[in-house]
């Protein structure tokens, strides 16, 4: 096939779009419809990267070739005025950024520049420059209505959501806090259980099997001593009708819940109301010694001797949104444990109190040193093994029998 020499219009556009995606969707656009019927026009589109590549072949033919031209390239200008608009917002947005005058300031550029760089206000009638001016404000303006309704209905419903969830959350929060707490009135006390069974004069205690510990053998640790006539057992007795402490070292009780460290103690007192109050309907009295918390008008939630002293100047109080009331105490002794807040409330065993390994870094040495013998004997007594105390009483006994190999102690009863 002979290529024609006959003379034609080529025309060939390199847009560059600010990002591939946009690119592509141009490129698209432009592809997916066949040319016109009975056009004399060539055009092929290619995209290389970000940049929109559109050649156009015409032959010349007359005058009508021009005008075909132009209607075939009518798609590459919605293109081209796509990419000249993102191009413009940086230019106009960096206009108004600079300028004192918001938007005063952008059209005062704008018509500055027509003025001194183009015929605008003397190439054509100045009715013809307004209503040109008209025209691109009612050109834009439905679309700029739309949006902004748009946004506004996006607005409404999302303040909408939110006004929801916060009803939805209040009514969450009230209900919890008019309800009373899961934990039963009386706490079931940790205890070994035990079954009794009587034949005859002979009584005999049966032990679940769960709660059996496996026994040691003698030859892997050295035979426990009994020092001061049976501390275990009177530590049993005492562990009796105590409840097993939360996970903050402190109990959850019907009225409130509190947590404890070595140095304070934190006490949550839900107020049991449907409604949330203000500070000035809560009362709370703190002394050395003493503490009361309750509401107006009513008899107080807790009131009651503390457990130990406390530092009453480092004392604090709070009322957590409306609903809840919480106390912070400051021990004066921060070597112990409390078994309760005031007297008469129910008690936790402190032997099952688990401090927090990652805050002995926080301690000083001494204290330190002390916290950790403490952590150590209570492991110790749970597994039913000497103490540090009595494994030095142990070893003190080891070296007199070794420095007295002359006496016999195999008749000999230590306790």
């Amino acid at each position: 096939m002979k290529e024609s020499c006959m003379p034609a219009y080529r025309v060939a556009v390199h847009l560059d779009f600010p990002d591939l995606e946009s690119a592509t969707i141009a490129a698209r656009t432009l592809s997916v419809d066949a040319p016109p019927p009975r056009s004399s026009v060539m055009q092929t589109f290619r995209q290389e990267e970000r940049t929109l590549v559109c050649e156009c072949v015409a032959p010349l033919i007359g005058d009508t070739t021009k005008h075909d031209s132009a209607a075939q390239l009518g798609k590459l200008r919605i293109a081209a005025r796509f990419k000249m608009s993102t191009d413009y917002d940086n230019v106009f947005l960096s206009i108004a950024q600079n300028s004192e005058d918001g938007i005063r300031g952008i059209l005062d550029a704008f018509f500055g520049f027509l003025s001194r760089r183009t015929d605008f206000y003397y190439g054509a009638t100045e009715k013809d420059a307004k209503r040109m001016v008209l025209e691109a404000f009612a050109k834009h303006k439905d679309a700029a209505l739309e949006r902004h309704h748009k946004e506004q209905e996006e607005l409404r419903e999302r303040d909408e959501r939110e006004r929801r969830r916060r009803v939805d959350r209040e009514k969450e929060l009230l209900a919890a806090n008019a309800k009373c707490p899961t934990q039963p009135e009386n706490p079931k006390p940790e205890v070994t259980e035990t079954t009794e069974k009587t034949n005859g004069d002979a009584t005999v205690d049966v032990t679940p099997a769960t709660e059996a510990k496996p026994e040691l053998e003698k030859a892997d640790l050295p035979k426990p001593i009994k020092v001061g006539g049976g501390d275990s057992d009177e530590e049993d007795e005492q562990a009796k009708g105590k409840i097993r402490p939360n996970e903050g070292n402190g109990a959850d009780l019907p009225n409130y819940r509190w947590y404890q460290t070595l140095g304070e103690v934190d006490i949550k007192v839900p107020t049991k109301l449907s409604k949330r109050i203000r500070c000035k309907d809560v009362v709370v009295e703190i002394s050395r010694k003493h503490l009361k918390v309750g509401l107006k008008n009513q008899p107080p939630i807790l009131c009651g001797d503390l457990y130990n002293e406390v530092k009453v100047e480092e004392c604090s109080w709070m009322l957590e949104d409306g609903l809840i009331i919480s106390i912070s105490l400051e021990k004066i002794n921060k070597m112990e444990w409390w078994s309760r807040i005031c007297d008469g409330e129910p008690e936790i065993n402190t032997r099952k109190v688990q401090p927090e390994n990652s805050k002995l870094s926080d301690l000083d040495g001494e204290t330190r040193s002390m916290v950790e013998k403490m952590m150590y004997d209570q492991r110790q007594r749970e597994m039913g093994l000497p103490t540090s105390e009595d494994q030095k009483k142990q070893e003190m006994l080891k070296k007199f029998m070794a420095a007295h190999p002359e006496m016999d102690f195999s008749k000999c009863k230590f306790s």
